[in-house]
């Protein structure tokens, strides 16, 4: 063994023999004691764990499971006897992990402080109604039962958003600084409780305690604290705005506590209270945060948390006194909100699904990219909005990128959420893992290579292997649907441009990322493709300083940053419209019959004056053209509708666009969308700018002078 490796053990034995019972500390270690030190200690640790009833992970079989022959060789067998005693050179040689465990016991003491029996936290205080049914909270990873929680009802919601209007009278008025203060207290709390909650979090989602603690919980602080600043700079950043109300959000269960600030703080830092439904199956770290909030001194009423199936999500966003509605979570759900929602005066945010591509050229770091696409899509099992779950790989590297993935596939290691060492956690729940895995074995059915791959798996429990699957079209059903599971898809191209077409061949448009050494090609392909957020050499970097969230079916609105800010915020001139909904009409809406044509002849329009044989002429048949594609275009159809003006006179007739018209509109659109917007921001305002002027050269001379100067300076000069 190298004399440096035993000096590191050597002045680790020295440095830890204090205090250790079954081994007395000796005053100087030769490195002769030193192996024998680190030999006794090691085969002390592994008898331990053997009598506990733990296994090593190296113990279990790296496994790999795909079409053909692609299978990866077993790991080599570790020593499991407690008998036995390893010597150093069979350490070095297996590499193995031991269990790493955290404790769940803080998480447990806070469980039985309220009998895991929890309530909904209305008010600032717990609100336990009764005569309410239940639901149970387990853990994923171990199928151990955490706790009950209430499944609310319209009585409920009506009792939460009673005690947030309430609560917007006063907080709505604070100062900014005061609000600023409120938040900063929060996020010295939520770091305070930061094991708690990471513990609470990994229970209760199934997701591993490394992420829970290194990524999680610092990005709730982070919110929080950056928030603050932003209630600080209320009275001068958002000058002439002010905030909405009452707001309603629903966070999904793959993020319950991340995606719960992502709401919570800039509401609260415009000075709105909220009402927040978790998702089912992750209620535990909402009902903790809001208490957490209670004890840092919130006001009563400006956070409350209630809890309920996927229908009483419905029944929060429908309240009437809710003037906002934020929501993350399924496009299929995001579209029945915005039904819902329509023609209710309601403000309305949606971050929904995602099929995000990962575009590898051949100019990249391999290396870096696999790690990327561990990142990608293997973070948080691959539960995940804006997972990296479409592999576009430029077809030169495509052998070497796959057998790189494969490689690394095979020493990731799933297992318990409390232990650190551990890359991947369980699934949500039994009813995900069935929907993952019916997509994966369609995909098989459709013809696709499917190659499962891991280093240690648990017989039990809520798992899912990482998956790849290769051979697939643009077409398959694993390609444009989202999993939302540890499968990833790869596609080849050959140029950037067929990469970008790729890319961009989805429904969704949340997130992306580019892979390449050459800055001008990563540049150049990441303004191209149509995603909210796009990535250069990385992927899943989130921070509370940047906006995120899509378009298309992923949803409209930003979370983070000031753009986030302005979803929570109304102009101080506005005030919510309160339109009165006929049910009976929703049926009918949008319906239409087209008329017909207004005669001119009947003093809907003007005539010719010309006389000819005694009689007037009728006026000269002027409708207007459709404009597409920077041409005049007749309509499909001979279909046209008058114009009226105020006196009830027909101004004119224009077309009646059928779908033919529309598409085409569409299309040219489409064609001309990645030239403007790749134009500099200085060129498409002058461009903006010469529209104005040859739009004020068309007026009447007495309407100029209104256009081009201000209101309150023309009336002067009118005086």
């Amino acid at each position: 063994m190298p004399k440096r490796l035993l000096s590191i053990f050597f002045f680790s034995i020295q440095a830890n023999c204090q205090g250790q019972p079954s081994f007395s500390r000796p005053r100087s270690l030769s490195l002769h004691d030193c192996v024998s030190e680190f030999e006794s200690r090691a085969a002390f640790s592994m008898a331990s764990t053997m009598q506990n009833g733990g296994t090593k992970r190296g113990s279990r079989k790296r496994v790999s499971q795909a079409e053909g022959n692609d299978s990866a060789p077993p790991a080599k067998a570790a020593r499991t006897e407690p008998s036995a005693k390893p010597c150093v050179a069979d350490i070095f040689e297996t590499l193995e992990y031991g269990p790493a465990p955290e404790s769940a016991a803080v998480a447990n003491k806070w469980l039985e402080e309220h009998d895991r029996a929890l309530g909904h936290f209305i008010d600032g205080k717990w609100y336990k109604p009764a005569d309410r049914s239940t639901y149970d909270s387990v853990n994923q990873a171990t199928g151990e039962k955490l706790a009950t929680t209430l499944q609310g009802t319209n009585e409920d919601v009506d009792v939460a958003v009673t005690a947030a209007r309430k609560a917007f009278k006063n907080w709505s008025t604070l100062s900014g600084h005061a609000r600023a203060r409120h938040l900063y207290a929060i996020a010295r709390n939520v770091q305070k409780h930061m094991r708690l909650l990471a513990v609470i979090e990994a229970m209760d989602n199934g997701k591993t305690i490394r992420e829970t603690r290194d990524c999680d919980v610092p990005l709730v602080a982070r919110h929080f604290y950056h928030h603050a600043g932003w209630a600080q700079l209320f009275d001068t950043e958002f000058a002439g705005w002010k905030s909405i109300g009452v707001v309603g959000a629903i966070v999904p269960w793959n993020f319950p506590l991340m995606l719960l600030t992502w709401k919570v703080c800039p509401a609260l830092a415009a000075g709105n209270t909220v009402v927040l439904k978790p998702a089912s199956y992750t209620r535990l770290s909402a009902l903790l945060l809001a208490e957490i909030c209670s004890e840092a001194g919130l006001p009563p009423g400006v956070f409350n948390v209630v809890t309920g199936n996927g229908a009483f999500g419905s029944k929060l966003a429908e309240h009437s006194d809710v003037d906002k509605v934020a929501f993350t979570g399924s496009t299929g759900v995001g579209q029945l909100l915005r039904r819902s929602t329509a023609g209710t005066g309601k403000k309305l945010s949606l971050e929904l699904g995602g099929k995000s591509p990962f575009v590898v050229f051949d100019s990249a770091d391999l290396d870096s990219v696999v790690e990327g696409a561990v990142d990608a899509i293997w973070f948080n099992q691959g539960q995940v909005c804006s997972a990296g779950s479409r592999l576009i790989v430029q077809e030169t590297i495509y052998e070497t990128v796959v057998k790189k993935v494969k490689e690394r596939m095979a020493h990731l290691r799933l297992g318990s959420s409390l232990d650190k060492c551990m890359d991947m956690g369980a699934i949500v729940d039994p009813s995900q893992r069935r929907s993952i895995d019916e997509m994966v074995q369609r995909a098989r059915r459709e013809g696709a290579d499917v190659h499962q791959a891991y280093a240690c798996m648990p017989e039990n429990g809520c798992f899912y292997p990482p998956t790849l699957v290769t051979n697939v079209s643009t077409v398959s059903n694993i390609v444009q649907e989202e999993v939302f599971g540890p499968v990833l898809a790869v596609l080849t191209f050959r140029t950037p441009k067929e990469a970008i077409a790729l890319a961009n061949n989805t429904k969704f448009g949340l997130a992306a990322s580019v892979w390449s050494e050459e800055i001008n090609v990563a540049m150049e392909v990441a303004i191209s493709i149509k995603a909210g957020a796009v990535w250069i050499n990385g992927h899943n970097l989130f921070d509370a300083a940047a906006g995120f969230g899509g378009y298309r079916e992923s949803g409209f609105g930003r979370d983070g940053g000031k753009e986030g800010m302005y979803e929570y915020v109304r102009p101080s001139w506005e005030e919510r419209a309160r339109p009165v909904v006929d049910e009976k009409k929703l049926a009918t809406f949008g319906a239409t019959v087209p008329g017909r044509p207004l005669n001119p002849n009947d003093g809907h329009g003007p005539l010719i004056h010309a006389i000819e044989g005694g009689s007037s002429l009728p006026s000269i048949d002027r409708t207007t053209k459709m404009y597409i594609g920077g041409a005049q275009k007749r309509p499909d159809a001979t279909y046209s509708r008058p114009v009226l003006g105020a006196d009830g006179k027909a101004l004119g007739n224009v077309g009646e666009g059928n779908r033919k018209d529309i598409r085409e509109a569409v299309e040219a659109a489409f064609k001309a969308a990645p030239g403007w917007g790749k134009r500099a921001a200085h060129n498409r305002a002058q461009i903006a700018y010469y529209m104005a002027e040859n739009f004020v050269r068309s007026l009447p001379d007495d309407r100029k002078l209104h256009c081009m100067v201000p209101p309150s300076r023309f009336m002067s000069r009118l005086a």
